[in-house]
């Protein structure tokens, strides 16, 4: 195949017969967003390379081995975002958003961009539905952000979705945890892969979330950190649990959760599907109280979570969900001759200034063959204006369904009959 008509590996096409689906999801996670008294932000495609560096983490996979990075015409090191909540915080900085009152709740639908080998559920580009809280360090917020996503999964009817939490604790705590991770993995350095190596001094959290075969099979018995919480990040994360408890969310503690990136502090979570192969995360999130002033702001708690649109979507075709259909044609508007087609045009004008889609011939095909086409578009109403009915002025609607007409005058109220009549097949 010719590579100008063949799409990048690793991305995938969008088409008009499945988008409907995109719409739903995306309708039911802002309505819920908003129900919670999230404000949607929308932020570049790109950011300078080092937002993601010292935000998401010189030693984490993303930065080291996933990013798209170029260059600029001057010389800028530019990288397609890897993610969102960075790009989030360096907004909120540079727009005086923390002045606002704060909580400051935000949500965006974003693409990312990630340099993987593509797999089922698991792109090069890809689609999120993120939020992002920042000004709220308690516990009930941690639960808030966790409800907000367990409503959006809830809502689109996805069944046999596990949630699994955990605390990383606080840079103090966790001071005490790398020391025993160091020791716990140095015993093992002859098996260790070359990035683990590298990153025992650097970054020991890192090995657990490697996904090599031998490292993943030594950090069932690694030191879990959860027994290395200082008080204040124990009692956060008891709280953060009852709290769940009273809203009936269930889930289990996963002490090897860590996340891929290294701003993540105390509660993280993920959303576990079983059907959809080894990316088993729809949804995966936590708190990130140091970000805001590593990227260069006052300090300032966060915290937030990512959903895959695209494993979302593939969980919801597994499990055979309805999406909501897409609006329909409500009319389709067939003529004889230049003088006809003009008046379906001027028609079609002013019934679409009032909300209803309608076709008229815009392809010089044959009457026989415009009806062909009102039946594939699967238009609700055919209407034929010839000759007649324009020295008439009335014509007859033809239900598509049955094949009823109706008879109709083209006057002022003809957009009132119409939309009562589709109305009567909506209900």
């Amino acid at each position: 195949m010719d590579i100008l008509t063949k799409r990048p590996r690793g991305t995938e096409d969008k088409l008009p017969k499945e988008i409907y689906k995109w719409h739903t999801v995306e309708k039911i996670a802002a309505d819920t967003a908003e129900a919670y008294g999230c404000k949607e932000i929308r932020t570049p495609t790109f950011e300078h390379t080092e937002l993601f560096q010292r935000g998401v983490g010189s030693t984490t996979d993303v930065v080291q081995k996933e990013m798209y990075t170029f260059d600029d015409k001057k010389g800028r090191s530019i990288t397609l975002k890897p993610e969102g909540t960075a790009g989030v915080v360096r907004a909120a900085i540079e727009n005086g958003l923390f002045n606002d009152a704060l909580p400051l709740k935000t949500y965006y639908f974003t693409r990312c961009f990630r340099y993987e080998a593509p797999q089922s559920g698991r792109l090069r580009e890809f689609n999120q539905f993120g939020v992002e809280v920042f000004g709220a360090p308690s516990a009930a917020s941690d639960a808030e952000v966790i409800a907000l996503a367990n409503d959006v999964i809830n809502r689109l009817g996805v069944k046999n979705i596990s949630l699994e939490i955990n605390s990383i604790g606080c840079p103090t705590c966790r001071e005490e945890y790398h020391k025993a991770l160091i020791e716990y993995y140095g015993k093992y350095k002859d098996k260790l892969c070359d990035t683990c190596l590298e990153r025992l001094e650097k970054n020991p959290m890192r090995l657990l979330d490697c996904k090599s075969e031998i490292c993943g099979s030594l950090k069932s018995d690694a030191p879990k950190m959860l027994d290395y919480l200082c008080d204040e990040c124990k009692e956060h994360f008891e709280s953060v649990k009852r709290r769940l408890d009273a809203l009936e969310i269930a889930y289990t503690v996963n002490p090897l959760i860590v996340r891929g990136l290294d701003y993540y502090t105390n509660t993280v979570f993920e959303f576990i599907s079983n059907e959809i192969g080894s990316q088993g995360a729809v949804c995966a999130g936590g708190r990130y109280n140091g970000l805001v002033e590593e990227i260069g702001g006052s300090p300032l708690a966060g915290l937030g979570f990512a959903m895959g649109l695209e494993r979302i979507i593939m969980v919801m075709d597994n499990q055979k969900l309805d999406f909501a259909q897409e609006k329909g044609c409500d009319l389709y508007i067939a003529s004889f001759d230049e003088e006809t087609n003009i008046y379906a045009m001027t028609l079609a004008k002013k019934l679409r200034s009032q909300g209803f889609w309608v076709e008229f011939d815009t392809a010089g095909r044959s009457f026989k063959a415009q009806m062909k086409y009102a039946n594939k578009i699967n238009a609700t109403y055919c209407m034929v204006i010839g000759s007649d009915e324009l020295a008439n002025g009335s014509a007859k609607l033809k239900r598509m369904s049955d094949g009823e007409e109706l008879p109709v005058k083209l006057d002022d109220g003809f957009a009132n009959r119409l939309n009562t009549l589709i109305m009567d097949i909506s209900l």
